[in-house]
């Protein structure tokens, strides 16, 4: 017998995927998104491209994954505050979107900016310790011909920064970064503070193959916010 919480999900996601299902084109969702949700940044780029390995050595390949919605993030194990909030939060919305048809169609990745410390017996547990599901989620790390840093550079691709610190932890911001199943960044997440259920919208749009928007960018707004990520 499905738990209550289970029902809830359940519940949510369809509400979830009727909200969405009323939005007649990603840039109507795009505008409303822009209008409530204050943590939404839209974008229409290239997806920084990366080659990576999983914890048994399994290689990833961002190309490999064209046909796909891909929501991305950065952390590292080690992070004593936002990495395990963050890795919280996707849990959650991964269990949503896990709960609807979108399951085949959406992967979630985890990226890993401490190399050397984040071992394949650490990237094997942090899953099962923030309730991530390994059927549509996986935790990357650098290959072992790779330099150790290419992680961190990889962020820098994607816009924002880990920097280490003189007590060794890692100084960043908070960005979860939505992929369409073309290879491009769409749509970025600030902080911990959006509502899961705006991020679970956009998944959806992606997936549901709705038009492409033409959104208008308020770089300086944007470069603003970036210098805090």
């Amino acid at each position: 017998m499905r738990s209550i919480v289970g029902w809830i999900l359940a519940f949510a996601a369809a509400a979830t995927l009727a909200t969405a299902a009323a939005a007649h084109s990603l840039e109507e969702l795009q505008a409303m998104l822009l209008e409530k949700e204050l943590y939404f940044q839209p974008v229409d780029q290239p997806a920084p491209e990366f080659t990576l390995q999983d914890a048994d050595g399994k290689v990833f390949r961002l190309a490999d994954l064209r046909g796909k919605v891909v929501v991305l993030h950065f952390i590292y194990a080690g992070c004593p505050d936002v990495c395990p909030l963050h890795a919280d939060r996707i849990a959650e919305i991964q269990k949503m979107v896990n709960l609807t048809p979108m399951k085949d169609r959406v992967q979630f990745i985890s990226i890993s900016t401490d190399p050397e410390h984040d071992t394949p017996e650490i990237l094997r547990g942090y899953g099962p310790a923030h309730g991530l599901d390994d059927a549509n989620w996986v935790f990357l790390t650098t290959l072992p011909d790779q330099p150790a840093d290419l992680t961190r550079t990889l962020v820098e691709a994607y816009g924002h920064k880990f920097t280490r610190t003189e007590n060794g932890q890692l100084m960043h911001g908070v960005v979860t970064h939505v992929i369409d199943k073309e290879g491009r960044c769409r749509a970025n997440f600030y902080g911990l503070e959006f509502a899961s259920v705006n991020l679970i919208r956009f998944v959806n749009a992606l997936t549901n193959d709705v038009q492409r928007p033409h959104h208008h960018k308020d770089k300086g707004f944007w470069d603003r916010v970036r210098e805090f990520f």
